[in-house]
């Protein structure tokens, strides 16, 4: 069967929401993050492109490039309340679909031709969620989710484009080697060195030499410059979730204790959603007494993966959650609703300071373990044990179980 995959990108985001909030930000140079002297870029309009500004750039040099932009210091609570409207209404209207990140969608529509014509599906949802949220979408769609991806690249802004089975390669030939998902900056220099950089050249080099240069990464840029990479739809399950609990030998009320114990279980999580790209919505703190009878506790919290934002929510749930000063046997913490998204959604309270700092401590945990660095609120937990790839397994995942 011909498969009929669409990518859904949700255009400059943060800006369209900041837009739709205040009308006469429209068509205007916006800048979107930490508004203090030594705040990041979060998310730039369009506008503000021209003069070089990027995401990720300290704001400083952003206003010195664009001095006529709008700062707006942004709201993860907000754009979350936004995903999830656009998550709705694709839930109601799609099988299956991938909610990639916080603005980034995959779906399958194969099999709907012979009902109501994929494409014209697609069509009415992009428009349905325009009329429904106001917020700008574009779509590409193809047999695979790699060729769509970049097709809504090209579509871009506000818009939508198809590529008709066959013709992959030809689309993606004069694009630059940049428009390749996978391909960085690593890469591309790699890559330019040996003179390449249109797809085209890659597309006429023989497999062998790309895995020669880039190894197993050169197959896959191989394959996605071909068309022929066929990544699957991995299906949206809202209680994907990462976990951890400890089993003390002894029950204790030890404030201490316990206190350092769950501090290091959310320091460890956050840490494991950096490490995975991933973000989440929800926070959970479980407590099992003596008596056996276990009790939990929820939030929910604007998409995040930051230490400062979900140790405070974790401590604080412990604190709601023990009322009945029993001994405690057991504590766990999960976070859940997880989608992919890399740190950008935290750069709004972040300072260039705090960026670093989360940078240099994950450095030294990736490369000497996660337990080589902590800091000091959670020394008085005990090794919470070894996590190992995360995010390769099927949800929910429970990381790490050890008696004290």
């Amino acid at each position: 069967m011909k498969k009929n995959i669409i990518h859904l990108d949700l255009d400059t985001f943060f800006v369209s929401c900041e837009r739709l909030i205040d009308s006469r930000l429209q068509n205007k140079p916006l800048l979107v993050g930490g508004t203090g002297d030594r705040g990041v870029v979060a998310a730039c309009s369009y506008e503000t492109r021209r003069f070089g500004v990027h995401s990720g750039m300290s704001m400083k040099i952003a206003k010195r490039l664009c001095p006529e932009a709008i700062t707006i210091r942004g709201d993860t609570g907000t754009y979350s309340k936004y995903s999830n409207l656009v998550t709705d209404i694709i839930k109601e209207k799609v099988p299956v679909f991938e909610k990639a990140s916080i603005d980034e969608f995959y779906a399958d529509l194969s099999g709907m031709d012979a009902f109501f014509g994929s494409y014209k599906y697609a069509s009415e949802l992009r428009q349905q969620i325009i009329k429904e949220t106001g917020l700008p979408i574009s779509f590409g769609m193809s047999q695979n989710k790699i060729v769509s991806k970049v097709a809504t690249g090209e579509a871009k802004p506000n818009n939508q484009l198809l590529i008709d089975p066959g013709f992959e390669k030809s689309f993606l030939a004069p694009l630059s080697i940049r428009k390749i998902p996978s391909v960085g900056n690593k890469t591309y220099q790699i890559l330019r060195n040996l003179g390449v950089d249109t797809v085209k050249v890659i597309q006429e080099m023989p497999l062998e030499m790309m895995v020669s240069v880039l190894g197993a990464n050169g197959k896959t840029i191989w394959k996605r410059a071909n068309g022929i990479d066929n990544p699957p739809i991995v299906a949206f399950h809202e209680r994907k979730s990462l976990s951890t609990e400890r089993t003390y030998n002894k029950d204790t009320t030890d404030m201490v204790k316990l206190k350092a114990t769950i501090f290091a279980m959310a320091e460890n999580l956050a840490y494991q959603l950096r490490k995975g790209d991933k973000l989440a919505a929800t926070i959970s703190v479980k407590i099992r007494y003596s008596d056996f009878n276990t009790y939990s506790k929820q939030v929910k919290i604007p998409y995040t993966s930051a230490d400062h934002i979900i140790i405070p929510a974790v401590l604080e749930l412990f604190k709601k959650l023990y009322q009945r000063r029993l001994l405690i046997r057991l504590v766990g913490v999960k976070v859940s609703d997880i989608v992919s998204g890399n740190y950008q959604i935290n750069l709004f309270d972040d300072t260039e300071q705090l960026l670093d700092l989360y940078s240099a401590m994950d450095t030294v945990r990736n490369k000497y373990g996660e337990l080589s660095i902590m800091r000091a609120a959670a020394m008085g937990a005990k090794s919470i044990g070894r996590f190992s790839n995360p995010f390769n397994g099927e949800p929910p995942l429970v990381l790490a179980h050890r008696k004290q």
